[in-house]
This record gives C-alpha cells, structure tokens and sequence, in this order.
C-alpha cells in the first residue's frame, strides 16, 4: 500500500503538524485545520420547531444533525446530535445567533462554549494563601491521606498526626501535588463523624504540613471545618456535597478566596443510581453547584469538578465515566477522577481492596488519555509513573 493510511486528528493541534509534515503553507494550514477536527455536539430537550431549523442549517454547510423522527411535527421536544468540523461550526453558530429566537441564540452560544473549552488544557487556579496551581501542561496528582479509622483503604493507618505528616511528605517526595487530607470518611453504608472529631483529626496535620511547601487540599463538606483550615493554610477544599450539603460552605469559600472540587454526589443526596442519560444528569447537576457558586461570588477559575465515582453509580456506569470524561470537560472546567482502589475496579476484576494496583494504574492511564487533570490516588509513585508515560504518548508530535 506505499504506506497509505488512515490518519486519526484529536484536536486542531494535531491538524496543524499533519498539514505542516504535508508541506502545506501557513495560510493553507490556518485555512484547513478546522476543517480536520471534527466534533459530535449532543442538544439536549431542544423544542422541535427550533431543532428543524438547527437541521436545515446544519445540512446547509454540510454538517449533520440527528433528531427524534417525530420531530417533524413541530411539537414536543427532541435531542439533536450535531455532526460538523470545526469549520462548518464556526459558520453556522453565526447563522444561528441571527435567528430571530431568544433560544435559538442561546443554543449558538453553548455550542460555542463547548466547541472553545472542550480543548483548552494550560490554565492556572489561584488558591488560598497565596499558592498558584498550574493545570493543562501535564496531569497532576493528588495523594489521598485519610485521617481516619474507617476509610475503606486505608483507614486507621495514618490516625496518628505523626504519621499522617511522614506519608504526606513520602507521597510528595513520589511526585503528589497535592495532598488531600480527610477526617470524616464517606465510604458507602458508614457514619460520618460530627464536626467536631473531623476537626480533631485534621487540624494537628494542617498545622503541620502547612510549614512546609505543599499544596494542601481538605476533604470536607463542613464550611466550619473549611473555615477552620482555610485559616491555617490549606489551599482547596474537596466538597463531596458539591454546596449542598452545607450551605453556608460557599460563604467561606468566597470570603477565603479559596477554590473548591465540586463532587457530584448522589450517595449522600439519598438519591439512587437511576439517570435519564448519566453523562448529561452529571453535568446538569454540577452545573446546579456552578451556579451557586457563581451567584455567591466565587471566581469561575476556581472550580474543579469531579464525576464522584463510587457515590449512587453502579459499576458499568462507573467505568462508563472513565470513558466519557472528555464529555465532561464541556462546562469548562478541570476534571478530577478519583478511582483509585474502588469498588468498581474490585467487582471488575473479582480483587480484594488491597489486590487492586494494577486495575486502578489502568483507569489512571485511560482518565489521562480521555481528559483527566487531576487523578486523586493512594499509590502515588506508581501512578507518577504511568501519568508522566501516559501524557509524554499523547503530547507526542514528533
């Protein structure tokens, strides 16, 4: 065959070293690369009326739109999926803001939302107490370090303030980032302790790691235990309640100046693990919490979003996630995964909590390649290990 092949485009990066390695001009290369990068939208519950609009232009700059076969009645709703390149995007979001729809206006913005942060990788977040945490040039690690009797990997290990404060600076010296601290574990069917004992176990390891140069993350849901911390030097705060939990939390957050991951949780929601469509139920339900935080004054920067594997998803959806990250990637914000010794990764491979290494390294490769940032993890020099292989294959141009 010559070495004829196939050539698969992730991103207008790409686009642009095959069109340059083809010897095309820079003016050709500006010109076509959109047109080498294409991307599948989903619209969801839009009025049937508008979505045969939204078809027609589609068909019009050669793209594609999917419907419901009964939307051509005019009535109800329908899902649309949008089929285009970058560069059939680009002209019809400008035909849709001119629609004379409020709606119609309002899709062409989303879409041109999704289409601008679905790829954005280098970013910044200012934290708390003056530390800045760079996102996007590689993927960072978090070191989980549970304070705790009763965490469902670890729990009971580091109880001592003496020796959470070693594994803390071990974890860093393998390559953490971040350290996360937890006092009141969360695992499925246990108690969270009162406030009060949260404090008792946090507070001694705060105080001392925050003499040392680390980035410190405190998994809490409490705005007193945040507030509390916060003080003493900690960095971010990890909400498994995503604001809902305690609502009074987003008001220390503001007034800390303090970033939060906002986990999307419907464990400790009572809610069950039913969804209309999982990836978009998630998104909709981060949002909510985006919104709190957005009409209480936290900057947009500083918000981190995690899926919440583990917490009301069964096990196909919860490696159905892993899969779709990128999908969450599309309200614009930084992505967490925390799966590290889960369930899911047990039940998969029919393995004990302390045999499941090798089945959380490949869920830490796999949310790498499809959009982690964050990877939230026990084994931290193992992972070190695969993250930086992992992103060296998908930064390669060469």
């Amino acid at each position: 065959m010559n070495g004829n092949r196939v050539v698969v485009i992730n991103n207008l990066k790409e686009a642009e070293h095959i069109l340059k390695s083809v010897e095309v001009d820079s003016t050709g290369i500006k010109y076509m690369s959109p047109k080498a990068v294409h991307r599948l939208i989903m619209l969801k519950d839009i009025p049937c009326r508008l979505a045969n609009i939204i078809k027609q232009e589609m068909l019009s700059k050669g793209g594609e739109a999917a419907v419901s076969r009964n939307s051509i009645y005019a009535e109800g709703t329908t899902d649309i999926l949008l089929m285009a390149t970058l560069k059939q995007y680009s002209i019809i979001i400008e035909k849709l803001k001119i629609q004379p729809f409020k709606k119609m206006q309002e899709i062409a913005v989303d879409i041109e939302y999704i289409l601008k942060t679905i790829d954005q990788r280098a970013s910044a977040i200012e934290l708390a107490n003056g530390s800045i945490l760079e996102l996007g040039n590689r993927t960072l690690i978090m070191g989980i370090l549970n304070v705790t009797p009763d965490s469902f990997s670890d729990g009971g290990n580091y109880l001592n303030p003496e020796t959470a404060v070693k594994r803390a600076l071990k974890m860093v010296e393998q390559g953490a980032d971040i350290i996360d601290i937890g006092g009141a574990s969360s695992r499925p069917n246990s108690t969270i302790v009162d406030e009060q004992e949260e404090l008792n176990r946090v507070i001694p390891v705060v105080e001392r790691l925050a003499k040392e140069d680390i980035i410190i993350s405190v998994d809490t849901f409490r705005a007193k235990v945040a507030e509390k911390v916060l003080d003493l030097g900690a960095h971010i705060i990890n909400d498994i309640g995503r604001l809902k939990l305690d609502s009074n939390l987003i008001d220390i957050l503001v007034e800390k100046n303090a970033p939060v991951i906002l986990m999307h949780n419907r464990l400790q929601m009572g809610q069950g693990e039913k969804y209309n469509d999982l990836i978009s139920d998630i998104l909709i339900e981060l949002d909510e919490s985006i919104e709190i935080a957005k009409q209480s004054g936290l900057k947009a920067n500083k918000i981190i979003l995690d899926p919440g594997i583990g917490f009301g998803k069964t096990v196909s959806q919860n490696r159905l996630i892993i899969k779709k990250i990128k999908e969450l990637k599309s309200l614009g914000k930084p992505v967490l995964i925390g799966a590290s010794r889960k369930s899911f990764v047990g039940k998969t491979l029919d393995l004990e909590v302390d045999e499941r290494l090798e089945g959380s390294l490949a869920i830490a490769a796999l949310a790498v390649a499809n959009g982690a940032d964050i990877l939230r993890v026990h084994d931290v020099l193992e992972t070190k290990r695969i993250v930086s292989m992992t992103d060296a294959v998908i930064n390669e141009n060469g």
